[in-house]
């Protein structure tokens, strides 16, 4: 199926970007910086500049099988001022307008549009059970959900299918609500929000990517849908399951008036309450992936973790490369290990393995991970790559050098410039039958010294834990949800 999609280097548009293309569809994209979208979504996507305006959008319209809309400035960007609701509105429902524009002009054109909304479309309800005969809320994100979705189903004049999920608090590691509730669990002084008796409407990423897939292929997705989880909780019991996954109290309130504070009316996205039930996806027989938010965050923050350890004598040593010096001026303090499991051909892993403009599809989003100049044409022992990293608000530049190269069954990096004392990277390949084994070694020493033995503990191993759970679920998305990761054992040589 050929898709088109607004919103592809999103939260939500990059996974379901790799979970198209590990389906063997094909996916162009409407952005506004090529180059950005390169860095994020990688190779096999054919990319659309929004600068060719409506033309352009009649184009794509003609070319696609299927319309995916999933763009809108988000609703916490910010204070909620005139310009602000402007830009919210002119990205949702102005866009959508313009898509249907297109698709009515198209010919041929595509057989059904899938247009997100929200579950704000409901308001702050209270404790009422909604599902999708609920009337709508009146305030200033329920009238922009109402409008919008509107603005969608006049595509059904054109003939053409509209599914419209109204999305709940997407839970993923990458981005969304969860990594800005993490911060404070990580120091302690995490909790519920205000009172902790509001409703929230969940989703994990991976099940809503699959509700998405669900209504590209089968015609009864139509018309508006809930797309949250079954077994919506309060604000006090989501924190409570957060700090139990991460081992840390969940007892410290956030103050109402302090996100008012910070996002004035757009603080209502938080502090209101939606007690939702999927009743469409229900009688549709979706299958919930993770229908319980402790599964759920237990998924995303505590499996899938490598191992990391203090590098010593009992470890498995790093591969000797003849001819490279690394090694023999820097010492590494610290080993990651991570066995993956791909089902997917050793051709086809280590092919996309061997692509730079891979990388970004890899690494987190708030990584900002952006190539500098052209990638090497091909990959090959001493070829270079330069890209530019954000930590937090620290901008880094990163070289890698490839130390080693081996066709299917190993690949070698290290860091030629970069905030690492050492960092001396093993990607080892093997077969297993139809299946593909990697296992990463990474070999490193933090920067800053003695003073780096703190820093691993409280930031770099915690960073690096995520950076490689994010990897595994990217890698699972790509290769049709098929990852499985653990521990490395050192059992490939």
């Amino acid at each position: 199926m050929r898709v088109f999609m607004t919103g592809a280097t999103g939260f939500v548009g990059r996974a379901l970007t790799l979970r198209l293309l590990g389906g063997g569809h094909q996916v162009s994209a409407w952005v506004r910086s090529q180059e950005r979208a390169r860095s994020t979504l990688g190779s096999g996507v054919r990319f659309v500049s929004a600068a060719g305006g409506a033309r352009a959008l009649a184009q794509e319209a003609a070319r696609a099988d299927a319309v995916v809309n999933l763009a809108g400035e988000p609703v916490l960007g910010g204070r909620w001022t005139a310009q602000r609701r402007q830009a919210m509105r002119e990205s949702r429902i102005d866009l959508t307008r313009s898509i249907v524009a297109a698709l009515s002009q198209s010919s041929p054109r595509p057989s059904v549009m899938i247009s997100a909304s929200a579950i704000g479309y409901y308001g702050d309800r209270g404790d009422e059970l909604l599902d999708e005969a609920s009337a709508p809320g009146a305030d200033f994100l329920a009238r922009l959900c109402v409008e919008w979705e509107a603005a969608a189903m006049q595509a059904e004049q054109a003939g053409v299918r509209v599914f419209i999920p109204r999305i709940g608090i997407v839970l993923g590691i990458d981005g969304g609500a969860l990594a800005r509730m993490m911060t404070p669990f990580a120091f302690g002084a995490g909790g519920p929000i205000g009172s902790g008796r509001q409703w929230m409407g969940w989703i994990h990423l991976l099940d809503l990517v699959e509700v998405i897939v669900a209504a590209l292929e089968d015609q009864r997705y139509r018309g508006a849908a809930i797309a949250a989880a079954p077994s919506p909780v309060t604000s006090r019991e989501f924190a409570r399951q957060l700090g139990r996954v991460m081992h840390r109290p969940a007892f410290l309130p956030v103050p109402v008036f302090a996100l008012r504070a910070l996002y004035g009316e757009g603080a209502s996205v938080l502090s209101a309450g939606q007690r939702v039930l999927p009743a469409r996806l229900t009688e549709l027989g979706f299958n919930w992936r993770f229908a319980r938010i402790e599964p759920a965050l237990h998924h995303l923050l505590a499996e899938d973790g490598p191992e990391i350890e203090a590098f010593g004598p009992s470890s498995p040593p790093p591969r000797k490369v003849s001819g490279s010096t690394y090694l023999d001026t820097r010492r590494a303090s610290c080993l990651l290990r991570q066995t993956t499991r791909v089902n997917a051909p050793i051709t086809e892993v280590f092919s996309f393995f061997s692509r730079p403009e891979n990388l970004g599809v890899m690494t987190p989003a708030d990584l900002h991970f952006q190539i500098i100049g052209a990638p090497p044409a091909q990959m090959c022992r001493g070829a270079r790559i330069e890209y530019r990293l954000r930590a937090g608000v620290l901008p880094l530049r990163w070289r890698t050098v490839i130390e080693e190269w081996q066709p299917h069954q190993l690949m070698i990096d290290s860091q030629e410039r970069g905030p690492y004392r050492c960092w001396w990277h093993e990607h080892h390949f093997r077969a297993d039958g139809d299946w593909t084994v990697m296992e990463d070694r990474v070999y490193f020493a933090p920067p800053l010294g003695v003073l780096g033995a703190g820093a691993a503990y409280l930031f770099v191993k915690p960073a690096l834990r995520r950076i490689f759970r994010f990897r595994t679920e990217a890698i699972g998305l790509r290769f049709r949800g098929a990852a499985e990761a653990g521990a490395g054992n050192g059992h490939i040589s």
